[in-house]
């Protein structure tokens, strides 16, 4: 599915988790990450780039103006995001089809300075850790009590997502499973069929040949 150029795949936990991580990439190069995602979940991704300063030898804020460009596709190879945001801040998107949704990152600057590194931290977020909690609370005037309950039927929900995920992947395995083993099944008996063809046909030739050389 993945027909970008320096693509590097990093497999993410799906359930109620965050994943922090930074890697380094030059101005034009393109990184991607899978992550296996149910249907209906939203994934919020913070972000923050910064530029290799070769007098210090460290990484600093970037110039103004570079920005990141970041695309998301669903398992069907659909585009459900494609934006240039600043070199730091957070996006989110949404998941409609259940399976592994790539997620890509490459900054928007020209080839001049295609020489540049980049240090880019990345922290995913999937599931109820994306929702801001206290921003609800003090939107819905929800008391403690209202919002545990809240979370505690989110995760519920979540939950319920995971389990119907992990069906839908045990059903695609045993469907490849039983196609596998119909095509091994016909693969051994055309083989088994080709044999005994050959066979039988190799004891007519040899008859013939003793025949023609009046040996029986």
């Amino acid at each position: 599915m993945l027909k970008y150029g320096g693509v590097f795949l990093v497999l993410l936990c799906v359930l109620e988790c965050g994943t922090g991580l930074y890697f380094h990439i030059a101005e034009t190069e393109r990184k991607c990450f899978i992550d296996e995602i149910p249907d209906e979940t939203t994934v919020l991704v913070n972000y923050k780039v910064e530029l290799y300063d070769p007098r210090t030898g460290g990484f600093a804020q970037t110039r103004p103006g570079m920005g990141m460009h970041v695309e998301v596709r669903d398992p069907d190879d659909k585009m459900i995001l494609s934006r240039v945001y600043s070199s730091e801040g957070r996006f989110s998107f949404t998941s409609h089809t259940p399976g592994e949704h790539v997620i890509c990152l490459y900054s928007n600057s020209s080839s001049w300075f295609s020489g540049t590194q980049l240090r880019v931290h990345l922290d995913i977020h999937v599931s109820d850790h994306s929702i801001d909690y206290s921003n609800t609370a003090h939107k819905e005037k929800f008391t403690q009590l209202q919002l545990r309950l809240r979370q505690l039927l989110d995760q519920v929900e979540q939950i319920t997502k995971e389990q119907n995920y992990q069906r839908y992947r045990e059903e695609r395995f045993r469907q490849t499973s039983e196609s596998t083993n119909r095509r091994v099944f016909w693969w051994s008996l055309a083989q088994s069929v080709i044999l005994l063809f050959m066979g039988a046909w190799q004891m007519r030739h040899l008859k013939s040949f003793f025949e023609a050389k009046k040996l029986v």
